[in-house]
């Protein structure tokens, strides 16, 4: 004998899944990329910078190449090879730099590996977690904060920071 469901169970089993196929599925955005260069200071060490712990860096210099042409010879129209003069021009000069970094005592081994995790979130670290510092992970440090302004591979508090591993400063005072 077959059973018969009552008409109320199909039609509100319709109108649920016909409601469902109505959603806005919009995934949220993620927040834009902080810029990290606001942060960093040219030359000599900041002043007043003892309460803090700072990283310093050296900016690479930016060398191009130019290759000058002589004028060419107009019987010939062309210019002679053994003229060309390439010459290389410094387009940025190499700088030292200041930044806000986590203090020593705040990188231990399971901030450091918590740091490898968000780093292999965003496909910039690859290899297991190990809780160290090594080359691995200052390349997907510098990795993560080259498109954001800092070419370095020592991590900025502002990094740590957007990468939600140090927490961010409020300016409030901790309650007691």
């Amino acid at each position: 004998m077959i059973q018969h469901r009552p008409l109320w169970i199909v039609l509100a089993t319709a109108a649920c899944l016909h409601l469902a196929g109505c959603q806005n599925l919009r995934q949220p955005k993620a927040p834009a990329a902080s810029d990290l260069s606001t942060e960093i200071i040219q030359g000599a060490r900041p002043a007043g910078s003892d309460a803090a712990c700072w990283a310093t860096d050296e900016t690479p210099a930016v060398i191009e190449t130019v290759t000058e042409y002589p004028a060419p010879d107009i019987t010939t129209d062309a210019a002679p090879i053994d003229e060309v003069r390439p010459r290389q021009e410094i387009i940025t000069p190499r700088e030292t730099i200041w930044f806000r970094t986590p203090c020593e005592a705040e990188l231990t081994d399971e901030v450091i590996t918590t740091l490898q995790r968000a780093l292999a979130v965003r496909g910039l670290y690859s290899t297991s977690p190990t809780g160290q510092l090594d080359r691995e992970t200052r390349a997907a440090i510098r990795a993560f904060q080259l498109p954001r302004g800092l070419n370095s591979d020592q991590l900025s508090l502002a990094a740590a920071r957007e990468l939600g591993i140090i927490a961010v400063d409020t300016g409030k005072a901790p309650e007691p």
